[in-house]
C-alpha cells in the first residue's frame, strides 16, 4: 500500500509538470529517435534489396515488402498486449530493443543468407518496442491535459529526426560501400536508442512498471515474465515461414483480423455506455487508417521501385540519389512542418475554428490524394527514355507530408483519449494492427502496379506505376469526403474528447 501510494505521488508529479512540455518526454523521444533511425533506415532497404540482391521480381517484391511491414505492425498488437498484462512497457521495450539489435547485426553478417531470420527477428522485436513508448508519452499527461496534442506533436516530429537520418544514411552507405555495413548502421541505431531509454527509466517514476507489480509473488511475477521471453523466442520461426511464404501470410492476415475484432468487442462489454461508444469511435478511426497507410505505404514498395528505374538524379540542380530522397524527405518535411501545422491549429483554436480530429482525419485524405496526383503528373516531366523529374517527386511528398501531419500525430494521442486506461496498450496496439493492414493492402497495390512483362522498358514502367498513382488519388478522394460526411455522428460518440 505504501509503495502504491508513494507511486502515484511520483507520478502527480511527473503529471504536475511546468511549462508546455515534461522533460521525461525529450529523453523518450530521443530513445524513439534512434529506434526510428534502426527501422526507417532498414524500411527503406528492403524493396530495393529484394530485387537487386535476392533477384525477386519487383511484383513479388512488393507482396513481400508488404507482408514484413504488416507483420511488424501486427506484432505491435501482441506487444502492445503483453506489455498492459504482464511485463509492462519498460521491460518489453528493453526486450524489443534487444531482439531488434539481434536481428539488425545477423543481417549485417550475412544479408542475402540470413535476410528472412535477421528481418524475423527485428518483426518481433519492433512489436515489442514500437506501440509501449507511444503509450509512455500518454502516461506523462493527466486526463485532459491540454498539452496533451502538442506533446505527442513534438514527439512525432523529434523521432522523425531519426527517420531522416535513417532513411537517407542506410540507403546512402549500402549503394556506397556495401549491403552489411548499412544494415550494421541500423544496428548502432539501436543500440543507442536503447542505452537512452535505459538512463530514462530513473525520471519516469512508476509508469511503464508491470501491472502484475504487488497483485502477484517475485517469484509467479518472473516466471510469466519469462514465458512471454521464450514465447517470443519461439514465435521466430512462425514469422519465419509466414514472412518466407506469402500464401501463408494471406491466411495469417486474413484470420488475425476477425479474431482481433472479437477480442475487442469482448473488452467492450466489461464498460459502460458512454466507454463503449468512445471505444467504437476509436474503431472508425482505426478502420479508416487502414485506407490511409495502404496509400501512404507506397513509399516503402513501389515508390522505391519508381524512384530507382524512373526518376532523375537531380533535386533543384544538385546531383542525389532519388532513392535517398524517396526515404528521407518525407521526414524533412515533417521536422519542418510539423510545429507550423501544430501552430496552425492553435491560432485557428483561439478563434474557435480548428476543425475537430474527425474532420483533421479527412482533410488528411484530401491532401493524401492531391498527392497521388502529382505522382501522377511526374509522366508529364518525363524524357523520352522514361526518366522523370526528382523535383516534382519531391512536390509530392511535401503535399503527402501534410497529409500525414493531419493523421498521425492526432491518431497516436486520439487512442490514449478514447479508451480506457486498461485498454491503452491494446489500443495503441490496434493503431498499429490496422498500420499492419494497411501495409498488407500497400504490398497489394504495389505489385498490381508492377509490370507484368519484366524486361518492360523504363517508358513501359512509368506508365503502369503512375496510372496505379491515378486510381489511388481518386480513392483516397473519395475516402476523405466519406470521412467528413459522417463527422458529426462520429463527434457524438466521441462525448467529451475532442
Amino acid at each position: 500500500m505504501e509503495a502504491t501510494q508513494q507511486g502515484e505521488a511520483e507520478l502527480e508529479k511527473i503529471q504536475n509538470f511546468a511549462g508546455k512540455y515534461p522533460k521525461q518526454l525529450w529523453l523518450l523521444f530521443l530513445s524513439e529517435m534512434w529506434e526510428r533511425f534502426s527501422f526507417y533506415g532498414m524500411r527503406g532497404m528492403l524493396t530495393i534489396f529484394m530485387v537487386e540482391k535476392l533477384l525477386l521480381s519487383e511484383k513479388e517484391a512488393n507482396l513481400k515488402y508488404g507482408a514484413i511491414q504488416a507483420f511488424v505492425y501486427t506484432m505491435a498488437f501482441v506487444g502492445g498486449l503483453f506489455a498492459d498484462k504482464i511485463l509492462g512497457f519498460r521491460k518489453s521495450i528493453f526486450w524489443g530493443g534487444l531482439l531488434m539489435i539481434v536481428g539488425s547485426f545477423i543481417l549485417a553478417f550475412s544479408p542475402e543468407h540470413l535476410y528472412y531470420i535477421g528481418i524475423s527477428f527485428t518483426i518481433v522485436g519492433t512489436g515489442f518496442f514500437k506501440p509501449n513508448i507511444s503509450t509512455m508519452v500518454g502516461r506523462l499527461y493527466k486526463s485532459g491535459d491540454p498539452r496533451r496534442d502538442a506533446g505527442f506533436g513534438l514527439f512525432y516530429s523529434g523521432i522523425n529526426i531519426g527517420a531522416l537520418l535513417g532513411g537517407y544514411l542506410c540507403i546512402y552507405v549500402a549503394k556506397s560501400y556495401s549491403w552489411n555495413a548499412a544494415f550494421s548502421l541500423a544496428g548502432i541505431g539501436m543500440i543507442l536508442g536503447l542505452g537512452i531509454f535505459i538512463f530514462t527509466k530513473r525520471t519516469l517514476g512508476p509508469i511503464g512498471l508491470s501491472p502484475l507489480v504487488g497483485k502477484v509473488s517475485v517469484a509467479r511475477h518472473r516466471s510469466y515474465d519469462w514465458m512471454v521471453y521464450i514465447g517470443s523466442l519461439l514465435a521466430i520461426p512462425l514469422i519465419l515461414l509466414l514472412v518466407s511464404n506469402s500464401v501463408y501470410t494471406d491466411i495469417f492476415m486474413y484470420t488475425v483480423g476477425p479474431l482481433t475484432l472479437i477480442y475487442i468487442v469482448y473488452e467492450m462489454f466489461k464498460y459502460n455506455n458512454t466507454e463503449r461508444q468512445k471505444l467504437l469511435a476509436a474503431m472508425i478511426f482505426i478502420i479508416f487508417s487502414i485506407f490511409f497507410w495502404a496509400f501512404f505505404e507506397q513509399s516503402g514498395g513501389s515508390l522505391s521501385l519508381f524512384a530507382l528505374y524512373n526518376v532523375k538524379h537531380n533535386l533543384l540542380g544538385v546531383t542525389t540519389d532519388p532513392n535517398a530522397v524517396n526515404n528521407a524527405s518525407n521526414s524533412l518535411f515533417v521536422i519542418i512542418l510539423s510545429p507550423l501545422v501544430g501552430l496552425l491549429w492553435l491560432w485557428l483554436s483561439r478563434r474557435k475554428l480548428e476543425p475537430n480530429t474527425v474532420v483533421k482525419f479527412g482533410l488528411g485524405f484530401l491532401f493524401l490524394s492531391l498527392a497521388f496526383y502529382v505522382f501522377f503528373y511526374t509522366r508529364f516531366f518525363a524524357d523520352s527514355h522514361g526518366m522523370t523529374s526528382l523535383n516534382v517527386f519531391t512536390l509530392a511528398y511535401l503535399v503527402i507530408t501534410l497529409g500525414e501531419l493531419c493523421l498521425s500525430p492526432i491518431g497516436l494521442s486520439i487512442m490514449t483519449k478514447l479508451s480506457p486506461q486498461p485498454l491503452h496498450g491494446v489500443m495503441m496496439g490496434m493503431w498499429f494492427l490496422a498500420s499492419a493492414y494497411g501495409q498488407y493492402a500497400a504490398g497489394i497495390l504495389g505489385a498490381g502496379m508492377a509490370t507484368v512483362n519484366e524486361k518492360a522498358s523504363l517508358t513501359e514502367k512509368l506508365i503502369s506505376y503512375t496510372d496505379g498513382y491515378k486510381h489511388l488519388a481518386v480513392y483516397a478522394l473519395i475516402a476523405g469526403v466519406v470521412l467528413i460526411a459522417i463527422s458529426p455522428l462520429v463527434r457524438k460518440l466521441m462525448h467529451e474528447v475532442h
